[in-house]
């Protein structure tokens, strides 16, 4: 994985003036401080290449990052291509098809050809299991249809794509924007108390803060349970951990802090949970510590290899 992190040289459009090396040194000592720290003291660029190269990943999903799209400055983008007309972008380009060089999907169906609105989906088709990789929507507070109706059909479709793909083990990762169980916020009562400009829904169960109403959970349990799926973190960790059991948590000024809740997930199938040796949230406390500037932080799975008569790997 590391050989995937190379640092791209940015392209220069004219000749640069030239400095003092006084200038120089002070601007590069100014920018490095702006890498390294924000207000709270997070280390922001440089400590995720350092997490990411200590802990070697096989593989690494991401959500909300985004590539430039290919077209001309000011002019129409085309959302379909990655921007390749300098030297800098066709080298991150090179980077990410080589790590894109497996089946790769982009939508829920399934078809290459398509991507889930938002760029919410990526499917990766291995020999001998899948790997999909979800930003579920946010759930909202009313009952409109760029909140709840839309968080019910992709509940209702993730329902159908898991049932859909159990024929061969799946892990399935990412933000799903929901927090199963009691044991998986800080405060349950805050929670299930909070509400937008005093709106109530007409339905009590979906009352509460997004991700932790009672009907998305219900339907995130169908999903498991239909999909014969293991929660790899809660199966490893029965306890609630108000240190290190959340992955994301809120402003550190204001009523939502300390706040905190688990809505990033491994998911795996039943026929993998024997082999899952730990599944850790590398972010803890309220300051945010191992967040890098996010209001998530990262989550890793480890699984063992598969014995030489299974036919997984």
């Amino acid at each position: 994985m590391k050989r995937f992190f190379k640092p791209i040289e940015k392209d220069g459009s004219a000749k640069k003036p030239t400095r003092s090396t006084n200038q120089e040194d002070s601007e590069k000592k100014e920018a490095s401080e702006l890498e390294e720290t924000n207000g709270n003291g997070n280390t922001m660029k440089k400590e995720p290449l350092k997490f990411v190269s200590d802990i070697n990943p096989d593989v690494i999903v991401i959500q909300e990052v985004r590539m430039p799209a290919a077209g001309s400055k000011g002019g129409t983008k085309n959302s379909g291509e990655i921007k390749d007309d300098t030297n800098s972008s066709r080298e991150e380009k090179q980077i990410l098809m080589r790590a894109l060089s497996i089946k790769v999907s982009f939508a829920l169906d399934r078809t290459a050809s398509k991507h889930e609105p938002d760029g919410r989906v990526i499917l990766a088709e291995f020999k001998t299991f899948r790997l999909l990789n979800t930003y579920a929507p946010n759930n909202g507070w009313k009952e409109e249809e760029n909140s709840f109706q839309r968080r019910r059909k992709w509940d209702k479709r993730m329902l159908e794509v898991v049932v859909q793909l159990s024929d061969k083990p799946l892990i399935w990762c990412g933000d799903l924007n929901v927090s199963h169980e009691e044991i998986d916020v800080s405060h349950p009562e805050f929670f299930s108390a909070a509400k937008v400009n005093g709106y109530v829904p007409p339905n009590k169960e979906d009352c509460g803060q997004p991700g932790f109403t009672l009907s998305e959970r219900k339907r995130f349990g169908a999903i498991l349970k239909e999909g014969k799926l293991i929660d790899a973190y809660r199966f490893l960790h029965k306890e609630r951990d108000m240190e290190r059991g959340f992955s994301w948590s809120g402003n550190p000024i204001g009523k939502y802090r300390g706040k905190r809740m688990r809505i990033d997930y491994f998911i795996v199938s039943e026929k993998l949970k024997d082999r899952v040796i730990q599944c850790e949230m590398h972010g803890h406390g309220i300051e945010l510590e191992g967040f890098y500037g996010s209001d998530h932080c990262p989550v890793s799975l480890e699984l063992s290899p598969a014995s030489p008569d299974s036919n997984e790997s």
